[in-house]
Formats: C-alpha cells, sequence, structure tokens
C-alpha cells in the first residue's frame, strides 16, 4: 500500500482531465470512460487551480472541484460562496486522509479569496460535519395521484387570464435566466445559475450520454410576463385493458407568483394519460400539495438535507441576512483549527439589519460552526438543537431568543444540484 505521503494531492492541469473525469465517474460508480464529445463538454466546467485529484503512482485516484457561486441569504442579499462539488476517493484509497488534504487545501484559498461560506450538496450525511459543514436546508418530494387529486379533468387553462405554452430549448435559454434571477432574489438558499447551466439542462452542452430533452412549458401572467417555467419528461407505460399509467418528471419548476405555481402544477396534472407526477426536489413547505382539492394525493416519496453550508467568515455571514425581530445575542462559536472560531456579538435592529463583531463578553450561547450554518439561513430552531444536546444555553431563554432573531417565516430553499 502507498504510503499517504508517497500520494501527490494537487491542481490537475488540461492534460489529466481525463483521467480526473475518469477517476470521478469511477467514484460515482458510473461508467469509467467518456466519449470525447462528452469529455469535450465537460472541460467547459474546468477551472485552473480549483480542480484538485490525488495521484497514486501516475493515476488520479480521488477527486475534488469548486467554483464560484453566488448564495442568497435571508432579507435577498447574497454572499459570495465556494461551491464544493465533484468529490470522490476511489475505493482502493480510502481512509487515506485524501478528502482531508483536498478539503483543507480548498477551504484555505476559499477564505483567502474572501468568500463567506463554502457550500455543497452531500451524496452522504456522515462525511461533511467534521470539515464545519451543517445542513442549511432541506428538501421534499413529492408523487401526485392524479385521479385521486380531485381536480376538474375538463381543465382547459389558467383562469386568471393568464396562459399557459409548450416552447422549445432556445425559449428555455432566452426566458430562464430572468426568471430565475427574480426567483433566486427572494429565496434565501438559492444559487446562481450561470449560462454553461442553461446550456446543460437544455441540451445545447451535452454531459450526459443518455439526454432526454424534456418538455418546456412557461406560465405567463394576464398582462403577457413570464411568470413560471417548468421542464419536465413522461415515460410511455400502459397496464391491462389498455389502461394510461404513465408518469410525468419534473426535472426543475420555478414560479415567482403563487398564480404562476399553481397554473404549472394544474397545468402538469392535466397531461392526457399521466396519472402520476413527480414533483421534483422541492420546498418542504412548498405550497403545492395545497393546490389541489384533496392535499392527500400528494404523498411525500423524499424528504432530506439538501445544501450544506460552512461558514467561512461569521461577521460577514451574519451581517449580510435580515432578521426577525430586533435583540442582541452573543454567540461562543467552536472551529476547530478553522477560522470561524471565537466569540461574536450580533445585534439586530427594528429594521431587520444587523451588526456584528468579536466580543469578549460572556456567551449566551455556544455551539459548533457547523451548528451556527443550520441556523444561519433560519430553517433550523435553536431551542431544537438545544434539546438534542447540539447547542448550549449560558443565558436561561437564549435558545428561544435566538429563534426569534433567525427563525424566517418561509423556509430557506435551494432549487439545484451541484
Amino acid at each position: 500500500m502507498t504510503s499517504r505521503a508517497d500520494i501527490d494531492v494537487r491542481p490537475i492541469d488540461e492534460t489529466e482531465f481525463a483521467d480526473w473525469q475518469r477517476a470521478l465517474n469511477t467514484g460515482f460508480l458510473r461508467e469509467p470512460t467518456l466519449s470525447q464529445e462528452i469529455l469535450d463538454a465537460r472541460r467547459a466546467q474546468f477551472t485552473p487551480g480549483r480542480s484538485l485529484g490525488a495521484f497514486d503512482g501516475g493515476r488520479c485516484v480521488a477527486t475534488f472541484r469548486s467554483f464560484a457561486q453566488e448564495l442568497t441569504v435571508v432579507g435577498g442579499a447574497t454572499v459570495a460562496a465556494d461551491a464544493v462539488s465533484n468529490v470522490t476517493v476511489t475505493a482502493t484509497h480510502r481512509r487515506r486522509g485524501l478528502l482531508t488534504r483536498m478539503m483543507t487545501r480548498d477551504l484555505a484559498a476559499a477564505r483567502e479569496r474572501g468568500d463567506v461560506v463554502a457550500t455543497l450538496i452531500a451524496a452522504e450525511y456522515p462525511i461533511y460535519g467534521r470539515y464545519g459543514f451543517g445542513p442549511a436546508t432541506s428538501t421534499t418530494e413529492w408523487t401526485i395521484d392524479v385521479p385521486r387529486a380531485g381536480l376538474d379533468p375538463r381543465w382547459a387553462g389558467p383562469e386568471d387570464g393568464g396562459r399557459v405554452d409548450l416552447v422549445d430549448a432556445e425559449d428555455v435559454r432566452k426566458l430562464g435566466p430572468d426568471l430565475h434571477e427574480r426567483l433566486r432574489r427572494a429565496q434565501p438558499g438559492a444559487v446562481g445559475r450561470d449560462e454553461l447551466w442553461w446550456r446543460i439542462t437544455t441540451g445545447a452542452v451535452r454531459f450526459h450520454p443518455t439526454f432526454q430533452e424534456p418538455y418546456y412549458v412557461v406560465y405567463r401572467s394576464a398582462g403577457g410576463e413570464v411568470e413560471g417555467m417548468a421542464a419536465y419528461t413522461a415515460d410511455d407505460n400502459w397496464g391491462d385493458g389498455k389502461q394510461p399509467l404513465n408518469t410525468a418528471r419534473v426535472k426543475w419548476l420555478i414560479g415567482v407568483t403563487p398564480a404562476a405555481e399553481r397554473a404549472l402544477w394544474r397545468y402538469l396534472c392535466s397531461i392526457d394519460w399521466v396519472v402520476r407526477v413527480k414533483t421534483g426536489w422541492r420546498a418542504p413547505d412548498d405550497l403545492l400539495p395545497h393546490f389541489l382539492p384533496d392535499p392527500r394525493a400528494a404523498a411525500v416519496t423524499t424528504h432530506a438535507d439538501w445544501l450544506w453550508v460552512r461558514i467561512l467568515d461569521v461577521v460577514r455571514a451574519l451581517e449580510a441576512r435580515t432578521y426577525q425581530a430586533a435583540g442582541s445575542l452573543v454567540l461562543e462559536v467552536a472551529d476547530a483549527g478553522g477560522p470561524a472560531g471565537g466569540r461574536y456579538r450580533l445585534e439586530a435592529a427594528a429594521d431587520g439589519a444587523g451588526s456584528c463583531a468579536r466580543t469578549a463578553e460572556d456567551a449566551d450561547l455556544v455551539l459548533d460552526v457547523a451548528d451556527l450554518a443550520t441556523l444561519w439561513l433560519g430553517d433550523e430552531s435553536a431551542v431544537r438543537l438545544a434539546a438534542l444536546g447540539r447547542v448550549r444555553e449560558e443565558r436561561a431563554g437564549a435558545a428561544r431568543q435566538a429563534d426569534a432573531l433567525l427563525r424566517t417565516s418561509r423556509r430557506p430553499w435551494c432549487p439545484d444540484l451541484f
């Protein structure tokens, strides 16, 4: 077995990209070798210095990539984030500290760049807490039993003066970015989508050998403004007696008004032959079930953690967001060997603005940096974490006060996988 010291962890160069992709696919249990066309397409994501590999005897055995991202916080501001993705360690090289070496290197670079947080979507829950990441948003998927939903099968379009239209991929690339930007600015937990994202999702750039072109549908208000958009696929499944048993699977759906969301879900449940709709990853407090006359027709089939956050700069993170009430709180943050450790006074004004500074005052709450990340976007309760032993009150009532300051009326949501 090669010693840890003899495994070289470093940024890859373009000549090593194919080997790095092979290791990535192996780690994710995909077919190892990509076609030249797919490989060339994936080079569009290559940024010198931000794709790391671990090499043993010249062969790549672990992968790690990060890229620049903007994350929306409570109140609509955005912070610079170091988005972590493509993390794998080949099965032959586990338990040798390769992920720790890659993560340590990347987070140090992120801090040096001035990124406020790092983000990722965790494939496995236990991995990332030891690096200071905490789950900051959740996701829920419903499966709608269309015949049970109680919707009028004669529905022919929105009743609010708006309209629903099928469009092509080119239309999505034109209309989608502005619509998504409107959603992102209002949705804590949302992240930016660059031009490459829209090209990949519409098949203009083929990242996967089995890309299936979806259907695209747009909702326009009575005034003609685009307020919602969805992409979906459908199978071809017929049962005994020539009965249709088809399922529509939503790849993504965004709406900036409840009317847009209602119209798009109503459309999806009205497609001929479709008896089930898989909603894709939605906010855990999505309005969807209650758009249906019988909300029980939408059964939860997935509910899990989604966006994980690692706070790199506590002061900037807490000052970026707004607050639900006025008040002050002293937080003692534990971050073993990391940049976020220390004691901080958070002051929230009546107008929602917050200020934060290091302090030597006695702490009100003591918590790990990962648990601060879990509270930061407003999804979790400090009282709940205290009951779990993850937050310690040094002043009676401090956890309840933290909830009054930090929690939000609607839950944060990240619509994207990255």
